[in-house]
């Protein structure tokens, strides 16, 4: 899935390990933010076929969202081997009905190309605005 948005394979690194505990810290979280839903590889018990996660942002309100509940959707990923199956359309579809059931209104993601298809027929759509980033160095994070 990184490979596909940044058109390139990350290296291996300690952002692996720090991901894998943002994961397990969130979702152990009393309050219901971060939701994973998965499709298991039928031939290799305890692996993935197929994901996607999300997480709810609570942001200041507007015209189009009064509430200002935003879900951002991310590792919509598909293992080679098990594409053209409808796994990750069926982890995607779970993931917006935990959206709903939560009362969140707008979802935003990032596509790739090849996600694309699936996402627009899902209903999302390219936005208007457009987007700028900053990538701050690592040593001015604080935790």
């Amino acid at each position: 899935m990184l490979a596909d948005i940044d058109h390139m394979t990350p290296a291996p690194g300690p952002w692996q390990q720090a991901a894998r505990e943002v994961l397990h810290r969130r979702l152990a979280e009393p309050v219901d933010l971060m939701a994973v839903f998965v499709v298991d590889d039928p031939d290799r018990p305890g692996a993935l076929a197929a994901c996607a996660t999300g997480t709810i942002e609570q942001r200041l309100g507007g015209p189009g969202n009064p509430d200002g509940l935003t879900g951002y959707v991310f590792n919509v990923v598909t293992e080679p081997v098990h594409r053209r199956r409808g796994y990750s359309r069926a982890c995607l579809e779970a993931l917006l009905d935990w959206y709903r059931q939560r009362g969140v209104g707008k979802v935003d993601l990032r596509a790739s190309t090849d996600g694309e298809p699936l996402y627009r027929s899902l209903g999302f759509v390219a936005t208007p605005g457009p987007t700028l980033r900053l990538s701050l160095p690592v040593t001015d994070r604080r935790n």
